[in-house]
């Protein structure tokens, strides 16, 4: 009976389908991104950049001017609110102090002159009367003289009237209202006031600036970010988990990090497990997972945070 040979080949060819058959496949690391809390700083008002006091790296603290802005139409409109504060104060202390010395004399001696006129149109009056009753004058000449009188004893009760307005001052009606519009220009004044410290572009947060959008002489509008940057020490780790392999983690747990471009490894609490709505949110380029999976975001908080300062931003990392 002859014995059946297998050749080197066939034999090589079935120990490596063997091996491999026996073999489980590497699960693949989960991947994510070193990622920091990004800030900017922009103008509340419209200006063109007079000068830029910091620069790209710098590291800027709380307060600190980072630009100065060019607002000519802010400076006129600080001009034309100081003008309205003082007319309206002005009016509001004439309706407080009523009227001057000078001008109770005038109204006085005006008083005196049509009291004169009145004077001399009632004794007019009363001769025309009795003359017209012995029928030595017309009804007409009698009637131009009853006008006169009239006339004057209507210009005497309005200077009297006046005067004695004069003497117990201004209504108090009237000075509430000079002292709304005085306070309303205040408002004004404050307003622009309030515009014109905004040239200066403060620090609100500590940063250090990345990247600075214009230069000195363009043109900055309100609100377009003039600097943007990351909060110091703020360095965490974002993952994005499949549902199928995010049993395998746990909110509070501590974890290792590995960053593959400088070989290190950073040791970490895991900070929260949110789920993800949208398939962009994820953070590796080719995702593995099924379809139906949801999607979980992992934030990793560095143990320390001085350390994983001087990772590079949007650096891949693994779990």
């Amino acid at each position: 009976m002859k014995t059946q040979s297998f050749s080197p080949y066939l034999l090589s060819l079935a120990l490596a389908l063997a091996a491999t058959a026996c073999t489980t496949p590497a699960e693949k690391p989960v991947e994510g991104k070193v990622k920091r809390e990004s800030l900017s700083f922009a103008p509340k008002v419209t200006g063109r950049i007079l000068t830029i006091l910091v620069q790209e790296g710098d590291l800027v603290k709380r307060g600190d001017t980072l630009a100065i802005l060019d607002v000519p139409e802010v400076n006129a409109k600080l001009a034309q609110a100081r003008g309205v504060v003082k007319a309206a104060q002005a009016q509001r202390t004439l309706s407080r102090n009523g009227a001057t010395e000078n001008q109770l004399k005038q109204l006085s001696a005006k008083q005196h002159g049509l009291q004169e006129q009145y004077t001399f149109a009632q004794k007019s009056l009363e001769r025309a009367k009795a003359m017209f009753e012995d029928s030595m004058m017309t009804p007409q000449a009698y009637d131009e003289i009853y006008a006169k009188y009239q006339g004057a004893k209507a210009q005497l009760d309005a200077v009297n009237a006046e005067l004695n307005e004069a003497r117990k001052g201004v209504r108090s009606e009237t000075q509430t209202a000079t002292q709304g519009q005085a306070d309303q220009a205040l408002g004004v004044l404050q307003e622009a006031e309030i515009a014109y410290s905004e040239r200066y572009i403060i620090a609100t947060n500590d940063m250090e600036i990345e990247t600075v959008s214009l230069r000195e002489g363009e043109l900055a509008t309100a609100g377009y970010s003039l600097f943007s940057g990351y909060r110091p020490q703020s360095t965490y780790f974002r993952f994005t988990i499949p549902e199928s392999r995010i049993g395998k983690f746990e909110k509070g747990a501590e974890i290792t990090v590995h960053v593959p471009y400088n070989k290190s490894e950073v040791k970490g609490k895991i900070l929260t497990i949110k789920q993800l709505n949208k398939y962009a949110d994820v953070t590796a380029a080719y995702p593995d997972y099924q379809i139906e999976d949801a999607l979980y975001e992992l934030k990793i908080i560095p143990a320390e945070p001085a350390a994983a300062a001087k990772l590079l931003t949007n650096a891949t990392a693994t779990l």
